[in-house]
């Protein structure tokens, strides 16, 4: 009887920045297949680049991972029975298997100093040879020992890597992959102090956790034949590999984190006021693809991903980032949520502009509700709330093009006096009593339709196109509404002739 696997993945970050939207794409496929089959989701942290490690990315990681909604089984915070889970609490373990290596011969000593390598990586690039180790401290003799310690030389471990070896990865996404043992060259898995080298600490770590499945991006790939051959040097069993297509930007050229085309770290779209479940809903269709009958299907919620997951439908094709695909998938989880969660997404942003205090009366608070809500089918992200509302807020306004050509129509200024007369007369400035002024209006200039709103719409927010009118018109408010009539009326000749 074959024994089923038991599902584990990881993802493990290293904590040298924010969650990068790359890692957020690795880290929701772990948590997909490990949710699909039953299986655990466990968070590492890989910190043994102690020179690249920023003070608190640890805890922005995590709190990115859970503001997705990816929530893992075992990690740093919740411990398990694998832990510790950061690498740097883990040397002890890495020194006994490094120890192991050595002992078997399958490691050796390097004294080479950084100005040799550089050297010999010079040499091989002017013979036209892709630079690799040479070898040159495998077979040293106890005297070179000697003389090298004396110098003061620390040393580095590596592994002794096979001659003449094929390495065949059977990876899930690009099939049958195979590297050249002689093309590799003997890699450092221990640095002059003893800390580990991430493809040493990564085998360990994933083998003694039992990782069953190491999903991640296909620039990893390399890095593969290298912990293949630990595995085997180990005697540990080798988990599958699945490699996740490139993502590209909108040009399709490979992203690089000096990209300015794509915003591309998490917590800077949830400072923006995106909701993770776009997020994620748009990461899972980067190089993935849902089954048959939702092939055509675009939006999906975490537990349909679950539902429908499988590594056999990651792309081998890159992926591309499309900002805009983005705001509008945002846009349709903003339109389908509930108005009280907009409110609160966008008020941080309005606040930190300056548009409204702080601290609110009960009535502005209800001004603002109305505000965003007037707002809510056409907004893309909570940081756009500024912009879409500016026109409520400025005493003097801009007049869009367009605005202006409906201003310069012949019948204008009389549909604009008459619904000021209109305005001037109501007792109550409410969307009803609006309603009430557009038919005196209709009534006394003989127009209606598009010759009555367009116009009035122009004149009072500076666009031909927007929400629902009468709405806005009440929250601009009576006053502002008044004077931004009378400084189109007295000023007609001038607007319309710029």
């Amino acid at each position: 009887m074959v024994e089923t696997v038991k599902v584990r993945t990881r993802y493990a970050p290293s904590p040298t920045g924010h969650l990068h939207i790359g890692g957020a794409r690795t880290a929701l496929f772990c948590y997909l297949l490990a949710r699909k089959t039953g299986g655990q989701f466990i968070v590492r942290i890989e910190d043994t680049d102690q020179e690249r490690n920023v003070a608190q990315a640890e805890q922005g990681l995590l709190d990115s991972l859970k503001w997705l909604g990816l929530h893992w089984d075992e990690s740093v915070d919740v411990g398990g029975p694998f832990a510790p889970y950061r690498s740097m609490e883990r040397l002890d373990t890495y020194e006994k298997y490094i120890h192991q290596l050595l002992q078997e011969g399958k490691a050796y000593y390097c004294y080479c100093t950084k100005e040799e390598l550089e050297e010999e990586r010079k040499a091989q690039q002017a013979r036209g040879e892709m630079p690799r180790y040479s070898g040159r401290c495998r077979q040293l003799s106890e005297d070179d020992i000697r003389r090298f310690q004396a110098e003061g030389r620390k040393p580095t471990v590596r592994f002794r890597v096979p001659e003449d070896r094929t390495i065949v990865v059977d990876d899930i996404v690009r099939g049958k992959v195979t590297f050249e043992s002689n093309g590799i060259g003997d890699f450092v898995i221990a640095r002059p102090d003893g800390r580990p080298t991430y493809n040493f600490a990564v085998t360990v770590d994933d083998a003694l956790m039992k990782i069953s499945h190491v999903i991640r991006a296909e620039e990893h790939l390399s890095n593969t034949p290298l912990q293949v051959l630990l595995y085997e040097a180990l005697g540990f069993q080798t988990p599958r590999f699945a490699h996740a297509s490139l993502i590209l930007n909108k040009d399709r050229k490979k992203m690089s984190k000096r990209d300015e085309t794509i915003i591309q770290f998490v917590d800077q779209y949830e400072k923006l006021g995106y909701l993770p479940e776009a997020l994620v809903n748009f990461f899972a269709l980067l190089g993935w693809a849902p089954p048959e009958p939702r092939a055509e299907d675009e939006i999906f919620s975490l537990d349909e991903l679950v539902e429908l997951f499988s590594l056999e439908r990651l792309s081998k094709a890159p992926a591309v980032f499309d900002p805009e695909k983005l705001k509008w998938m945002n846009n349709h989880y903003i339109k389908e949520s509930d108005l009280d969660r907009i409110v609160n997404l966008c008020v941080p942003h309005l606040e930190q502009a300056g548009r409204i205090p702080k601290e609110r009366t009960p009535e502005q608070n209800a001004w603002v509700e109305r505000l965003i809500g007037l707002y809510q089918e056409q907004l893309r992200y909570g940081a756009e709330i500024v912009e879409l509302t500016d026109l409520f807020f400025r005493n003097q306004l801009s007049y869009s093009d367009d605005a202006k050509a409906v201003l310069a129509e012949d019948h204008v200024l009389d549909v604009l006096k008459a619904f000021q007369k209109q305005v001037e007369a109501l007792e109550a400035f409410r969307p009803d009593t609006l309603q009430q002024a557009f038919k005196g209006t209709q009534k006394e200039s003989g127009k209606k339709g598009k010759q009555l709103f367009m116009p009035v719409r122009a004149a009072l927010t500076g666009q031909v196109h927007g929400p629902d009118l009468k709405e806005t018109i009440s929250l601009i408010g009576r006053e502002k509404v008044e004077q931004r009539l009378k400084y189109v009326i007295d000023n007609y000749h001038r607007l319309v002739s710029q």
